[in-house]
């Protein structure tokens, strides 16, 4: 699946956000190295950056677009491309940060088990997690995915990623390689312009699987009968805004 930079973009504060809250837990005054874990266009790298200075920082991301992003964003910074099902750095790291990318990866409970192994002493995983699958925004376009012209194709294969374990799952499995873990859920709810603004958003993340499987031939029908459905979902308020709320799962480990 290919992602788009500069659809993602379109809500950096909001999207940025929780990287900042993140990092605002980290319990490090300083570090030697530090990794970004699906970097996308480098809004979250930038953050480390501010905190920690530029020596020792990297990012890494399996999308090329996404990549040269962050590259025109931050030229002095090294951003690799790289697979994170499979990827494990090559020396002690003191910070591995990883902002809403571990839940597209179904077995991310194995890999953040392994990335703790490549922490130092003191070290520390940071992880965000979009946990809004049974929000209106996903519910939705579930039912539009079944309910058109295109429904054939969901019905061979879904698309829908798999829901968040409960949190006791995660510190299970990292306190036994954990001096401390810290979990929690935090709701944003993000003032939208429109029911347009909240479709808008979603194509650049949980959207685009169901917009790529459709197929372009059925892309401008998705959108609008599942606009239609977000409309209905999302109440306009006073000031003539919709809320979005966005529920996302923190975790903040330190190694032994």
């Amino acid at each position: 699946m290919a992602w788009s930079a500069s659809q993602y973009v379109k809500f950096e504060d909001e999207r940025t956000r929780p990287a900042r809250d993140l990092l605002a837990q980290v319990p490090l005054e300083s570090l030697h190295r530090a990794i970004d874990l699906g970097c996308g266009p480098g809004n979250s790298t930038e953050l480390i950056v501010e905190r920690f200075g530029a020596e020792g920082v990297s990012g890494l991301d399996s999308d090329t677009n996404m990549l040269e992003a962050a590259r025109r964003r931050l030229p002095g910074i090294a951003f690799v491309e790289a697979d994170l099902a499979r990827w494990q750095p090559d020396v002690p790291v003191d910070l591995l940060f990883a902002n809403a990318v571990f839940q597209w990866l179904p077995n991310h409970i194995d890999i953040f088990d392994r990335l703790m192994d490549g922490l130092a002493p003191g070290g520390v995983l940071a992880v965000q997690m979009p946990d809004n699958l049974t929000e209106p925004t996903h519910l939705l376009m579930e039912e539009t995915a079944h309910a058109g012209p295109w429904k054939a194709a969901f019905e061979a294969r879904s698309v829908r990623r798999n829901p968040l374990p409960p949190p006791s799952t995660y510190y299970s499995r990292l306190i036994a390689k954990a001096a401390r873990v810290d979990i929690w859920h935090t709701a944003y709810n993000h003032p939208m312009a429109d029911a347009a603004a909240i479709v808008e958003w979603v194509k650049g993340t949980g959207l685009r699987p169901y917009l790529d499987h459709a197929g372009e031939a059925h892309r401008e029908a998705f959108l609008s009968d599942y606009l239609a459905r977000v409309k209905k979902a999302y109440p306009v308020m006073a000031d003539g805004r919709v809320l979005l709320r966005f529920p996302r799962l923190f975790m903040v480990a330190v190694k032994n």
